[in-house]
Formats: C-alpha cells, sequence, structure tokens
C-alpha cells in the first residue's frame, strides 16, 4: 500500500479535520465522535431537514453535498462501512428546523437497518421523518427486482432535486416525492479496471488482470456482469448505453441529465472520451444531454473506472436540477 496518511485507523477522522478546515465556511464536524457533518450555520428554520449517509471513501459522495440547495447534514462510517445510529440521528437533529426530515442514502443493508433504528428514535422525539433509498445500479438486480439494486452515482441527482425541493420551501411530502422521482428516474452502471485499496486492510478489494475490465462492479468492488478484455472506449460506451437505454425508453425529442463519473483514478480525459460517444448516441436518437457532469462525484477510493448515469426529464425534475445550489464540490449559479 502506498499512500498519503498517518495511521490507517486514523485515516477517516483526519479526513473529516481537514475536510471541515479547507471548507470552514460550509462544513463543521459534530457529533460525540466527530463523524457528522452539518452546515456551517446551523439548521434553517421551517425547512425540511434533508440528511443522509454511508461509509467513507466515496467522496464527494456523500458528505461533499452539504450546502446551499443540496443536502445538510450527514453521517459517516469507515471505508465502506455504514454509520451509526447515533450519528444518523444526530445528522437528523442537526438539520431539524422544525418542518421535518428526509434521509436520503444509497440502498446497503447496513444503512437500511441503521436509518430505520435512527427513523425510530426520531419520531420518539416528536420529529416527523420520510426515507427514500436510491436503487440505480442494473447491474445489481434485474428490473424485476429493483427494489434489491445498489445505490450508486445517481444518489447525486437526487441530492440535487430534493434539495432544490426543500429550498423553495417545500413540504416533507413534497420533498419526499421529489426525492422518490429523481431516484426512480436514474439508472446507473460501473465499470472497474484496477481495484481500490483499503488503508485498513492495506490490500487491493481485488485482483484483476492488466488488460481486463470487470464490468458493472459496484463502488465496494462487488461482482459485476462480465469480466475480459478491455475494449476501445466507444465500444464501452456503447455496451454502458445497451444496458441503461431499454429501460428508460427514450423517446425523441426527451431531454436527460448525463453524469459520467470517475470512481476515483480514471482522469477527466479518459471521461470525455466516454462522453463524446454517449453525446453522440443520445443525439442520434433524438434526446438532449442536459447539465452534463463530467468529473468525480461518487467514486470508489483510488479504483481506476467510470461510472454512466442517465436521469430523464420532465420540466418538474429539469427546473429543480437547474435550481441554484453550492456546496464544496458542486456549484449551480
Amino acid at each position: 500500500m502506498k499512500k498519503i496518511l498517518n495511521r490507517p485507523d486514523a485515516y477517516v477522522d483526519e479526513m473529516l479535520q481537514g475536510l471541515c478546515l479547507a471548507h470552514g465556511e460550509a462544513l463543521r464536524q459534530i457529533g460525540d465522535d466527530g463523524r457528522v457533518i452539518a452546515r456551517t450555520g446551523g439548521a434553517i428554520p421551517g425547512k425540511v431537514g434533508i440528511v443522509t449517509g454511508g461509509g467513507s471513501g466515496h467522496l464527494p459522495v456523500f458528505l461533499g453535498y452539504i450546502g446551499a440547495g443540496l443536502l445538510d447534514a450527514c453521517a459517516v462510517g469507515n471505508v465502506f462501512a455504514g454509520p451509526r445510529v447515533a450519528d444518523c440521528q444526530a445528522a437528523a437533529e442537526a438539520a431539524n428546523g422544525g418542518a421535518g426530515i428526509l434521509q436520503l442514502y444509497g440502498n446497503y443493508g447496513g444503512d437500511r437497518m441503521n436509518f430505520d433504528m435512527a427513523q425510530e428514535f426520531l419520531e420518539l422525539e416528536g420529529i416527523e421523518v420520510a426515507s427514500v433509498r436510491v436503487a440505480d445500479d442494473v447491474a445489481s438486480a434485474p428490473t424485476a427486482e429493483r427494489h434489491k439494486r445498489r445505490g450508486v452515482a445517481g444518489i447525486v441527482y437526487a441530492y440535487k432535486i430534493a434539495g432544490a425541493r426543500a429550498a423553495a420551501g417545500g413540504s416533507l411530502e413534497e420533498v419526499r416525492a421529489a426525492a422518490e422521482k429523481a431516484a426512480l428516474a436514474c439508472r446507473s452502471i460501473g465499470v472497474a479496471l484496477t481495484p481500490c485499496v483499503v488503508p485498513e486492510s492495506g490490500k487491493p478489494s481485488f485482483t484483476i488482470a492488466d488488460d481486463e475490465i470487470e464490468f458493472g462492479m459496484g463502488i465496494h468492488g462487488e461482482p459485476g456482469i462480465w469480466r475480459g478484455k478491455l475494449p476501445t472506449a466507444d465500444a464501452l460506451a456503447q455496451e454502458m448505453l445497451d444496458r441503461l437505454l431499454p429501460e428508460l425508453d427514450l423517446q425523441r425529442g426527451a431531454r436527460v441529465a448525463v453524469l459520467v463519473n470517475s470512481l476515483g483514478a480514471t482522469p477527466p480525459e479518459e471521461l470525455y472520451i466516454l462522453y463524446r460517444h454517449i453525446a453522440r448516441v443520445l443525439a442520434d436518437k433524438g434526446a438532449t444531454p442536459v447539465m452534463p457532469l463530467v468529473g468525480r462525484y461518487a467514486t470508489s477510493m483510488d479504483m481506476a473506472g467510470a461510472s454512466l448515469t442517465l436521469m430523464p426529464l420532465d420540466a418538474e425534475l429539469e427546473a429543480l436540477l437547474r435550481a441554484p445550489a453550492d456546496c464544496p464540490f458542486w456549484r449551480v449559479a
């Protein structure tokens, strides 16, 4: 293992300290163990608070999207491990402006269990809570079992849509409905070229030959659909589209949000090569990409690879996507 760190067991806490020092205008570290990150200005009275949570190792997901028009607080776990129940609860309490709390997180067993327990405790405190889980990874389960799919980069769009609705004064039910609409609209798929190294283990998360890829791999190294020789970028982008488009049924004139995401080590240059093909295919189908995002938005430590997320837009979703937002890792003017 070759990483910039002091001690593997201090990796997450020292990262959080540095993050909040670097972005003190937006982020503050709270909770009895410092594993809750919240807005610097505290909860906004009368606004629905939006909280998320998950394991470390995915920056900017999850904690990086705290800010105006986005999230209010995040509970942070160890690398690739869900946050504690107490931190989920503390994040919600920090975000509580009196209009209710939306818990918005990825569809993973540990996260589900801990956020469900936190919701029970919060409701005992008299706080109204709703929950939406994002399950956008088409590689992780067939359409008929969509509720079993993993949540991956599509959660970025769910954050944006829910955050914009809350910032506009939406009720808890309206914010929940907007988040669920975005979560249901998103489809994602990823491909891994190399493993990542989790500091606590010091070893690659899996092994793969230098000339191979794993198509459909999850952001924690979950098995994909197939493993084989690395194809050209155009062929790779085409198969990603071939896996996503049949579930979306885009018609001519459709407008669609497009996110080409680095899993950590893949540089922007290679992402733009992928986007070049994706944009051409969408244009051929008569679909228009809206506010395309190309870069690091949901990573897997130092894994090389990329994911593609598509979210068809109606007028409501596009207006919420375009609404102003500002956080350390994404700004919409």
